[in-house]
């Protein structure tokens, strides 16, 4: 038995959000309250059992944090790629080169994090990486996720020219004459990336088993993966293995729908430590492409509205074959008209599990990034989950500004979702963004980068939260979202005792200060996986 006391605990618990004191044994909470009444039942039960008191000298403890949405496999890995991640093309290319002069013969190189949208120079090229690389094939995704930047050896081994047709939902970037320029959009970045050298399971294992570190560190005790297959096949070797310590949600990609249903695999089956989300489906792309879905034109590029990946009625017959055998979906949806399509497709599927008497899931669509005003209560009118990533809003408002114009009013607008009563989840999308939870309270809560910017009231300041309603986004409403609202994402007896411990109280500093704040401990299962 372990008893944690002279502490500020926030239980995220309406009923009796503060305490200073509690009990944690067999990895879950047994009692919550004041430090007299605590230590009054508690202690004198130390001298009958094994027994740690521990003083926290007024430390602030929150539950765990939970990163509702992050891609396990690719920030793991990605800790050993070219951080791609500057303010101009020559100090990316730079990095690239440092790497060129480290790596063995014809050996890949990899990157990601770059975003055109940030550099003077703009878009790369494959002649900027082909006079730096040699024979080494270069291939560096973008911030996005929806972009690769690689030189003529990787085009070359992919057989593409300027013959090679855009495959189906991607798009080959071209220059005047036809000729591939080294810019691949959404699924034609494929046609490389299929040739990168996959790493073995295993190596994806360790490479999570190093990460986990990283992300208690920040106080997250859990996460919903978005990865492929290869991932989970890694997530179930560390928990065979008892190294997983990181609780994680894993979602199932739509290509591998059919086989969840030939496996009889449901939404919430496993333990506390794995169990099965949701279909991860992609409506549409992303902003910093320009691929996301729009109802109307980017600004500066009338004639492109976007690629839509799948329609309303697509996405039907996608969710109905879900739920009708125990999945919910998580689609994926960026622009205005991707966001109506999806919405559109859910009132069908929420009809359908009602007609059929079927369980209602817990379905979500993933990032909210723009909606159309009408269509914004209709999350919560389904009994949808907005899980978005504040933090998206900070690092995007300058592209959304520049090619939304006026409909970035609606952008990112997790107040408009809350004020119409849908549950919030809130993540990363690392390695999209940093996984660094603090930084994406401060935007929630100041709508303001790290350095400030734009100014004292934010980036559309009507759609600030209060720490409350951020912080409960990161623990409860992503609990809920995982089906889990009852097991975590609050410190109540019966619940698993995953907490951290903060140098500073977000309830009571300076709104500016929370993107400083440090845990200086993190606890998963009433074991300290992490202190300073």
């Amino acid at each position: 038995m372990l008893i944690l006391h002279n502490a500020v605990i926030h239980t995220m618990d309406p009923q009796s959000p503060r305490a200073s004191a509690l009990v944690i044994d067999n990895a879950r909470i047994q009692a919550v309250g004041e430090d007299s009444a605590i230590l009054a039942e508690y202690a004198p039960a130390s001298r009958r059992r094994a027994t740690i008191i521990q003083d926290l000298s007024g430390g602030v403890i929150i539950p765990g944090l939970i990163d509702a949405h992050i891609h396990l496999e690719q920030y793991a890995l990605g800790q050993n790629k070219v951080d791609c991640e500057t303010v101009s093309r020559q100090e990316c290319l730079r990095r690239v080169a440092i790497h060129v002069k480290r790596a063995g013969p014809a050996e890949w190189i990899l990157g990601h994090g770059w975003n055109q949208n940030h550099w003077p120079e703009g878009f790369g090229n494959a002649s900027d990486l082909d006079a730096i690389s040699g024979d080494h094939p270069v291939y560096l995704t973008a911030k996005s996720l929806h972009a690769a930047w690689v030189n003529r050896a990787a085009l070359r081994l992919a057989g593409i020219h300027h013959r090679t047709p855009d495959p189906p939902g991607g798009i080959i970037q071209r220059d005047i004459h036809g000729e591939p320029t080294g810019i691949l959009f959404e699924s034609a970045m494929q046609l490389v990336a299929r040739l990168v050298p996959e790493p073995q399971p295993e190596q994806v294992a360790q490479a999570i088993q190093q990460a986990q570190p990283l992300l208690w560190r920040m106080g997250i005790t859990s996460v919903h993966d978005f990865d492929q297959r290869r991932c989970f096949v890694a997530l179930q070797e560390l928990h065979d293995t008892s190294r997983l310590r990181l609780r994680v949600v894993k979602s199932i990609p739509l290509d591998d729908l059919d086989h969840a249903i030939a496996l009889g695999l449901r939404s919430g089956f496993g333990d506390e430590f794995l169990r099965i989300g949701a279909v991860k489906v992609f409506a549409d792309g992303a902003l910093g492409p320009r691929t996301a879905a729009m109802l109307a034109p980017y600004q500066e590029d009338e004639q492109n509205q976007g690629l839509l990946f799948l329609d309303a009625e697509e996405l039907y017959e996608i969710g109905r074959r879900a739920v009708s055998n125990g999945l919910s979906l998580a689609v994926h949806a960026i622009g205005d008209r991707a966001n109506h399509e999806v919405l559109d497709a859910f009132e069908q599927i929420r009809r359908f599990e009602r007609k059929s008497r079927l369980r209602l899931q817990r379905h979500r669509v993933e990032h909210v990034q723009l909606i159309h005003p009408e269509d914004a209560p209709r999350l919560a009118g389904l009994s949808l989950i907005a899980s978005m990533q504040p933090i998206h809003a900070t690092s995007d408002m300058l592209m959304a500004d520049r090619y939304w114009g006026a409909r970035a009013a609606y952008s990112y607008a997790w107040r408009i979702q809350s004020e119409h009563g849908a549950k919030l989840a809130f993540g990363s999308d690392a390695p999209v963004e940093s996984p660094n939870p603090f930084w994406g309270l401060h935007a929630a809560v100041t709508r303001r980068r790290l350095d400030g910017s734009p100014g004292p009231s934010g980036w559309f300041p009507s759609q600030r939260l209060t720490v409350q309603q951020g912080l409960m986004a990161y623990t409860s409403g992503a609990a809920y979202a995982a089906g889990l609202e009852q097991t975590c994402g609050k410190l109540i007896p019966g619940y698993l005792a995953d907490l951290a411990l903060l140098d500073t109280d977000p309830f009571t500093c300076d709104p500016d200060q929370i993107k400083d704040i440090q845990p200086q401990g993190t606890m998963v299962g009433g074991e300290w996986v992490f202190q300073c």
